[in-house]
């Protein structure tokens, strides 16, 4: 009885341990290969419970996801020989998980696939490509237009190994310390160029501004002068009419004179001396004195 006991144990023992060899779970976010004698046999990212046979199906997993590497820092040459050193990363994900085993079988191994396919492109992108084509102000389309070509050829040669490459992002060109000088020295060269011609366009708005303003006050003293004329001329003949009938009979002209006479004696009183010596024979004294 008790040996008939334990062998139906060790039987449910087997079978448990049969029983979960035989499964596998699969989440979301992966693929799995069921692999049986190093040859895959079947492939699924489907969520959820899955069979295999125990003790002679192993499962491989790999990432759906996109996976991000960076890639260590490495120099290039340009098609006008300066050596420049490009940092970039790589956005990847595995779009055939067969292929990907046979070809690479991990992801260590991928990455570095993906970064000898990505050195080789770059080297042979910036071959074509002069340092000033690079290393510029102007539109930065046209550089990506460069990033998205690189993105697409790594993305086909990496398409052998069951890899989609969704994206090759440069994140810095740097410069040797050899060219740093003469890169430096040529963008000065080209700022103070910039700077020296807009300086010389403002200095010629300036003049054309100087010399409108020089042409506006030229006019305006001129006109100045003539109306200051014209009112000198006025005053002139004013005054030459005055005269005119102050003097046109013998009595007017005496009480001019007179008048005259009082307005020099008034401005001769104007101090605190109120003392006057005249001679007899002024007009002023007769006409103090009352003489005829």
């Amino acid at each position: 009885m008790k040996k008939s006991a334990v062998f139906i144990l060790i039987v449910l023992l087997l079978a448990i341990v049969l029983g979960l060899n035989s499964l596998f779970t699969v989440r979301e976010n992966e693929y799995a290969c069921t692999v049986r004698f190093s040859k895959i046999i079947d492939t699924t990212d489907e969520a959820g419970l899955h069979f295999k046979i125990p003790f002679v199906d192993s499962v491989k997993y790999f990432s759906k996801a996109t996976q991000f590497y960076d890639i260590p820092p490495s120099e290039v040459l340009t098609s006008d020989k300066q050596n420049m050193t490009v940092d970039c990363y790589i956005l990847w994900s595995i779009s055939d998980p067969k292929l990907f085993y046979q070809t690479l079988g991990s992801t260590a191994v991928a990455e570095q696939r993906l970064d000898a396919l990505t050195y080789n492109e770059l080297k042979t992108v910036m071959g074509t490509l002069a340092q000033s084509d690079i290393i510029n102000m102007e539109d930065g389309a046209k550089r990506n237009d460069i990033y998205e070509n690189i993105s697409s050829d790594v993305d086909a040669l990496a398409a052998t190994y069951g890899i989609h490459v969704e994206d090759v992002k440069i994140k810095q060109f740097d410069l040797p310390d050899s060219n740093l000088n003469a890169v430096y020295s040529r963008m000065i060269s080209e700022r103070n160029q910039i700077a020296e011609k807009y300086t010389a366009d403002g200095n010629y708005e300036a003049s054309i501004i100087r010399n409108d303003v020089d042409k506006q006050v030229d006019i305006i003293v001129s006109n100045a002068k003539a109306e200051a004329a014209k009112l000198e001329a006025e005053g002139e003949a004013e005054y030459m009419r005055l005269l005119a009938a102050a003097y046109d009979t013998d009595d007017k002209k005496d009480f001019y004179e007179f008048t005259l006479a009082l307005d020099a004696l008034k401005a001769s009183l104007n101090g605190t001396e109120k003392t006057v010596i005249l001679d007899a024979n002024s007009e002023l004294a007769q006409i103090l004195m009352g003489a005829e």
